[in-house]
This record gives C-alpha cells, structure tokens and sequence, in this order.
C-alpha cells in the first residue's frame, strides 16, 4: 500500500453524501468491477491508495453541514480489507460521522466490521446505521475460488445475525451472479433463506448475471482459465464483448427472487432499497441553531 493526501474526501449532496477512504482492494474477488480501466487506476490494484488524511477531510467537510444526512462507503473499495485492521481510517471516519449526527450506510464483504459494532449502534441511536453485505456464493469451496481472500459467505451470514442482535439494519447485495457457475436454485435460494432469517431489510439483485468491461473482463477471463477451462470460450461466444452478461438462468432465478422477497416482506426493488439508505428520517435530519 502507498499513502497519499487527498484533496478532498465527501462527495454528493442535498443529503447524501459517499466517501472512498481508500482506493483498490485486497479481497480478489474475480469479477470485481472496480478494477476496470475507465476508472483510471495508476497504480496496481492490490497496491492500496491510502487517503491518510481523509478523517481530517470528513471532519472538515462535515463541520460546514447545515443539515445532516447519510454517507456512504464501500461502493468502490471495501472500508473493511485487510490494511484497515491497522490502519482503523474506517473507523476514524465512523467517529466523525457520529460527532455530527450523520448516518452511515456502509457497504462490505468482511467480518472486520464486528470490530465497530458498537460505534455502528451508537450512530444508528442517533441517526441511522445501515450495514450492506455482498453475497454471491453458498458453497463455501467454490466461495473461496471466487472470493478468494475474504471471510465466506456462510460468515457473512454471522455478521448479519450480529447486526440483528444489536438492531443495527441490513440490506444484503445479491451480486453479481455469473453465468454457468453460481447463477441456480441451488446457489440463490439458501442465501435468500439466510437473509430471511436474518431479518434483512433488502436485498439488492438488479439482474441475474455481471457486467464486464475493459480491465475487469481481462481479469476475470484469466481466472476462468484457471479454475473453469472451456468456460471462457463460451462466454465469448454467447456474449462477446457485451457490457451486460445475463444469466441464461435469469428468468426463473429472477422470479425465484423476487417471489421470496415478498413472501418473506422483503425490499427487493433496488430504487426502494437505495431510498431507505439513502436519507435520515426527517427527525434526524432537522438541525437548530445549537447544531451548527
């Protein structure tokens, strides 16, 4: 990892607000779209981008607010690999957001969030707190080939329990899904049943299938080649060098999906998931002259 000093950390408005405290990532999941070249990488992608100052950054940002909202973090690089162990920025960050009664919406695949638990339920007492878990693969072999260094997804499940015991919210990202290895019934249906026991909020599945772009789509080939060979050929031949590559499964895994989630009074249409992280209750968000 290198570090840097950023010029500027918060992104967003009128309430909703992103901060990447770092820059690549060290889980190597396969499909990872963050590796993609258009967004412009200089350095290797395991090669972390330390914004050392990005607590000072938030600070200064969030000191300015008039009115509070929700800021969120992972959707670029997980807040939780493993140099944050050390580092604690995360939780730096975290610490800020709770000063100023903003709420946090924070996206991981790592069982390191435990470790801020209870910071997460003081900012969700205060405000709100919603923690989102990516989830893609039951089978915990086939787990460790796709996302090869990170905690599986069986754990993950854990963590959402604990977030349950300590009334801290869920929503549950159900991709990507990848044609001819994770995309049956088999795979998608006991994940659904985790998340039903874990009371998650939402989940959010925009599609049965991936996407794939110029510098993700070379990385994600080359480990088809080690661990599915005659796979990739396939995907070149249904699919080419489309942008969208849909599950041949979709249809009925779609409906699978979308059935569970109503039986069980789940969010499952992404805009309503997105909404309910997205702003602070009105309560939370007034501020009065003492606030600021």
């Amino acid at each position: 990892m290198h570090f840097v000093d950023a010029k500027g950390l918060l992104t967003g408005a009128k309430g909703h607000f992103g901060i990447n405290i770092y820059r690549g990532c060290t889980h190597g999941c396969v499909y990872c779209d963050s590796r993609s070249r258009c967004y412009q990488f200089t350095h290797a992608f395991e090669d972390i981008e330390v914004k050392r100052n990005a607590p000072q950054l938030l600070e200064d940002a969030l000191r300015s607010k008039r009115e509070r909202g929700m800021i969120g973090t992972g959707s670029m690089s997980d807040p939780y690999m493993h140099c944050e162990e050390e580092l604690k920025l995360t939780r730096k960050c975290l610490e800020i957001i709770l000063k100023y009664g903003f709420g946090a919406a924070i996206q991981t695949k790592s069982d390191r969030i435990l470790r801020d638990i209870g910071l997460m339920e003081e900012i969700n007492s205060k405000a709100l707190c919603v923690v989102q878990m990516t989830l893609t693969t039951w089978d915990d072999k086939l787990c460790s080939v796709l996302e090869p260094n990170v905690c599986n997804t069986k754990r993950r499940v854990e963590v959402l329990r604990e977030m349950l015991r300590h009334a801290i919210p869920t929503v549950v990202w159900l991709t990507p899904i990848l044609p001819f290895i994770n995309d049956t019934p088999e795979n998608i249906l006991p994940i659904l049943e985790a998340c039903a026991e874990a009371k998650v909020k939402g989940i959010i599945c925009f599609d049965m299938g991936l996407t794939l772009r110029e510098g993700d789509r070379e990385y994600y080939y080359a480990a088809l080649d080690r661990h599915f060979p005659g796979l990739k050929a396939r995907y070149i031949r249904m699919f080419g060098n489309a942008y969208e590559v849909p599950s041949p499964n979709r249809a009925a895994l779609m409906d699978l999906f979308t059935s569970f989630c109503r039986k069980y009074g789940i969010m499952y249409r992404p805009e309503e998931c997105f909404a309910y992280m997205g702003r602070l209750p009105e309560k939370q968000r007034q501020t009065t002259f003492w606030d600021i």
